[in-house]
């Protein structure tokens, strides 16, 4: 049987864990938000038009961020297109995803929907097609409570206090030929810093997120990082990380494995912000929004045979499977053994885009299976995380030499200690974990999720792919022996 240990103490705690790592993402694309959060016509959506089916599930993840209102969409996007009176709002060509926009969502309606969902907004700002003035004005009317054009223009909008947005975006994968609007590192330095010193005259609590390369495999990959953040280091307070995963190759091995080079990922940005902290003499340190993530692949063949300029076009609707909810784990995973310092992340997206959340027009919201581990992590993994020493049993693939069968972390608060794993393998795998200085009184809930096939998916009839009761554990004062059964997704929760 494969081998497996894990050495915990209070001694080894890395860092409180940021509650934003549990963030997501609404992107004006595809139903995202038109019969995704917003169906005004629907039995279950409410006197605003949002869909309560939907927000009950939102709830269920316990989302404490939303990154709004895009993504590619952002860069060409006018925020004045989405305030005022619903009927004199304009409709407008979306570039980015080729699709209209109606603008009946917009900042007070989505501010409105993230009260109800208990979620804050990480705010993005176009610097795409617009720039500084754009910038500082949306600052000023979501959060000045002065006597001034804009904030009063907010009073007469119907809401006479600030929204009070702590966090904003400046701009959106702005390397990316692809963008609206893409800039050289040089360009796009130099606007974001400037941008960025303007908003922080409006409102100097906010937090800004600089944009770093639009993925790991850019070519323009650490000199972009390098260059924006020597022009913007002393305005900004993160940068960002964006980067999905697909199993397009049909290996399940090696597809588990992407979680490694999520790891390498956030090891080389680390480095370039402490790069720059050491060439410029400073003290402050940048921090890492890691604000797109997820598996994107399913749906690739589809999009390409959707027509363009409809409202709400079916586009980027992955159908996760069991595999896909195997690997989201583990990326989990990976985020919070850099909880020190990624301390926002953003699954992209949360509704109907490749996201945990689906809904029929017709029908029900269900959860699909990236829904399960996303939402134990986000409800038990509060608190702060251990540094895991691990030993495990390997193996090989085309890009890692030694991939571990087991991926694990651990959170600890005030009376629990909640431990992650997953098992890789084929085969069971005995874990063994060594509680150190941790007293543990008894197991309040080990959840497994496993025995399904791995192409098996959820839809709205039957959620087939859900956690279950595991009872294959040993314990003592002094140690927990668990079997993990073969590709699993594990969560056990001891009461202290």
């Amino acid at each position: 049987m494969l081998q497996s240990k894990l050495k915990i103490s209070r001694d080894l705690i890395l860092a409180e864990i940021d509650p934003r790592i549990y963030g997501s993402f609404i992107e004006h694309m595809g139903r995202a938000v038109y019969t995704g959060i917003y169906q005004p016509n629907h039995s279950a959506a409410n006197e605003s038009g949002f869909r309560q089916d939907v927000m009950e599930l939102v709830k269920e993840l316990k989302i404490p961020l939303i990154r709004y209102p895009g993504g590619n969409f952002l860069s060409g996007y006018n925020w004045e297109d989405g305030i005022g009176p619903v009927s004199d709002r304009p409709k407008r060509l979306d570039l980015a995803w080729r699709s209209l926009e109606t603008n009946e969502v917009g900042i007070h309606e989505f501010y409105e929907w993230s009260q109800e969902v208990g979620a804050e907004i990480d705010m993005a700002v176009n610097l795409g097609t617009r720039g500084i003035d754009a910038a500082r004005n949306l600052v000023e009317y979501c959060n000045s409570d002065s006597d001034t054009y804009w904030s009063q223009l907010r009073v007469k909008n119907g809401h006479k206090e600030p929204f009070n947005i702590k966090t904003w975006c400046l701009g959106n994968e702005m390397d990316g030929p692809w963008q609206i609007g893409h800039k050289t590192a040089e360009e796009y330095g130099r606007l974001a810093n400037e941008a960025g010193k303007a908003m922080k005259l409006v409102d100097d609590s906010i937090e800004l997120v600089l944009c770093g390369s639009s993925s790991g495999q850019m070519p323009t990959f650490g000199d972009w990082e390098l260059t924006v953040l020597d022009h913007a280091y002393d305005t900004v307070d993160y940068i960002s990380l964006h980067q999905y995963y697909g199993n397009q190759d049909d290996n399940l091995a090696s597809y588990l494995a992407r979680s490694l080079d999520m790891d390498e990922f956030i090891n080389g940005v680390v480095a370039m912000c402490d790069a720059i902290k050491a060439k410029r003499h400073s003290k402050k340190e940048i921090n890492l929004s890691f604000d797109e993530w997820n598996i994107w692949y399913h749906s690739n063949e589809h999009d390409q045979t959707v027509k363009p300029w409809q409202v709400a076009p079916p586009i980027l609707e992955d159908h996760y499977n069991f595999e896909d909810a195997l690997l989201l784990g583990c990326l989990m995973i990976t985020l919070l053994k850099h909880a020190d310092r990624v301390k926002i992340a953003c699954l992209a997206q949360l509704v109907n885009v490749i996201a945990p959340i689906m809904t029929d027009p017709e029908g029900e919201a269900w959860r699909q299976t990236i829904f399960y581990p996303f939402m134990q992590m986000s409800n038990y993994g509060r608190g702060n995380v251990l540094t895991p020493l691990v030993e495990s049993d390997t193996y090989a693939t085309a890009d890692f030499e030694a991939v571990p069968f087991l991926e694990t972390i651990s959170v600890v608060n005030e009376n629990e200690l909640v431990i992650f794993a997953v098992n890789r393998g084929e085969e069971p795998l005995d874990f063994h974990v060594d509680l150190g200085d941790f007293v543990v009184k008894g197991i309040r809930e080990f959840s497994q999720m496993s025995g399904f096939d791995i192409k098996a998916v959820n839809d709205a009839r039957n959620e087939i792919v859900h956690p279950s009761e595991n009872i294959e554990y040993e314990w003592n004062d002094t140690k927990l022996d668990v079997k993990l059964a073969p590709l699993s997704w594990n969560m056990i929760r001891c009461e202290l």
